[in-house]
C-alpha cells in the first residue's frame, strides 16, 4: 500500500469537483421541496457503494467490450469538458428529470455518482494508486453527506451568487482536468 498525502490531496479536489455536490444544491433543493426530507445516509451509502464497486468492475467491464482505459479516460475528458462547460457557461447538454421521491436513485445516481464521475474514477486509476483513491472517495463521502445534511443551511450561507460562483469556479477546474486528462492519454 502506498499512501501518499499529494495523491490524497489531488484526487479529492478532482473528485469534490466532478460530484460538484455543491453545484447540485439547486437541485438538491428542488427536490427536497417537492418530496420533504432528503435521506442524506442512504444517499451518501449507495453512492459510495456505486463509486467503489465502479472502481474494482469498470476495467473488467471496459475489457470485456474491447475498450483499453486510456480510450475510456479520452472519452471520460470529454465528458468532463462538457460538465465544465455547462459550470462555466450555465448552458445545459444533459437534461436530469426530477423524481417524484426523493429517493436513493435521483440523488445517488446520477446526481452524485453519474457518469461524469465513474468516468473521472476509471481515468484516476490509470493515473494514482487505488488505495489513494479510495480515501479520496470516502473524504468526498463525507461532504456529500455533510451538504445533503444542511441543505437549506448552506442555501442561507452562500446564496444563490456564492453558489454560481462555486459552481463556475470548480467549473475552470474541472476544465484543467479535463485537458490534462486528454493530453495524457493521447500522448500530447
Amino acid at each position: 500500500m502506498e499512501f501518499n498525502f499529494k495523491e490524497i490531496a489531488t484526487i479529492t479536489m478532482i473528485l469534490f469537483a466532478v460530484i460538484d455536490v455543491v453545484g447540485s444544491l439547486p437541485v438538491l433543493l428542488d427536490l427536497q421541496s417537492k418530496v420533504g426530507k432528503i435521506q442524506s445516509e442512504k444517499a451518501t451509502l449507495v453512492s459510495g457503494i456505486i463509486m467503489i464497486a465502479f472502481m474494482f468492475v469498470g476495467q473488467q467491464i471496459l475489457s470485456l467490450i474491447g475498450i483499453d482505459v486510456s480510450s475510456f479516460a479520452i472519452a471520460g475528458s470529454f465528458i468532463i469538458f462538457f460538465l465544465a462547460l455547462e459550470m462555466i457557461l450555465g448552458v445545459k447538454f444533459y437534461k436530469e428529470e426530477t423524481a417524484a421521491t426523493a429517493s436513493v436513485v435521483p440523488i445517488a445516481f446520477p446526481l452524485i455518482a453519474g457518469t461524469g464521475t465513474l468516468t473521472t474514477l476509471l481515468s484516476l486509476r490509470a493515473e494514482y494508486h487505488m488505495e489513494n483513491i479510495i480515501v479520496s472517495i470516502l473524504i468526498n463521502l463525507v461532504f456529500v453527506y455533510v451538504v445533503l445534511r444542511n441543505t437549506y443551511r448552506l442555501e442561507k450561507i452562500l446564496g444563490v451568487g456564492g453558489i454560481n460562483i462555486l459552481r463556475k469556479v470548480f467549473g475552470v477546474i474541472l476544465l484543467a482536468i479535463a485537458v490534462k486528462l486528454f493530453r495524457t492519454h493521447a500522448g500530447l
